[in-house]
């Protein structure tokens, strides 16, 4: 029997796959727990209608991913913070705050995707990464400086 997965099966195949099952596993296990659909003429084809879809999708938020990572590249940031005269800042510059300074920038990123390998706690030039897409991370060049 051919079926369609509808969800990743350990040691059978993941989403969207057409696999060829024993006819009691697919009818009275995978089909009945929804793990599964039969492998007809028309769910074939409604699969690959659906996967040339997500193809197109896919392509557009990889583009638009690689285009704000060129936007996120090139924007130089300052970072406000309370500092003592040695340079010394109170806490530590967050992804939320970086994420504020983007946007008065004008480039909107979610703090989410923001890490900061190394927490600054004082004030100076630094980086973080931004990871857009599973294939696309940008780095964001930031100063921090001494709040007035």
């Amino acid at each position: 029997m051919e079926i369609i997965l509808k969800q990743d099966v350990k040691n059978l195949g993941y989403k969207d796959d057409i696999v060829k099952v024993r006819d009691g596993y697919g009818r009275n296990y995978l089909i009945p727990n929804k793990m599964a659909v039969i492998a007809s003429e028309s769910a074939k084809k409604q699969l690959q209608e659906e996967l040339r879809q997500r193809a197109h999708k896919l392509a557009k938020l990889l583009a638009d991913a690689q285009e704000l990572a060129q936007k996120l590249e090139a924007v130089q940031v300052k970072v406000e913070a309370k500092a003592n005269e040695n340079g010394a800042i109170f806490g530590s510059v967050t992804t939320a705050q970086l994420a504020e300074a983007l946007e008065k920038a004008g480039v909107v990123v979610d703090r989410k995707v923001i890490t900061i390998p190394e927490a600054p706690k004082a004030l100076g030039e630094f980086t973080a990464e931004a990871r857009l897409h599973k294939e696309v991370k940008a780095t964001i060049h930031f100063e921090v400086v001494a709040a007035e």
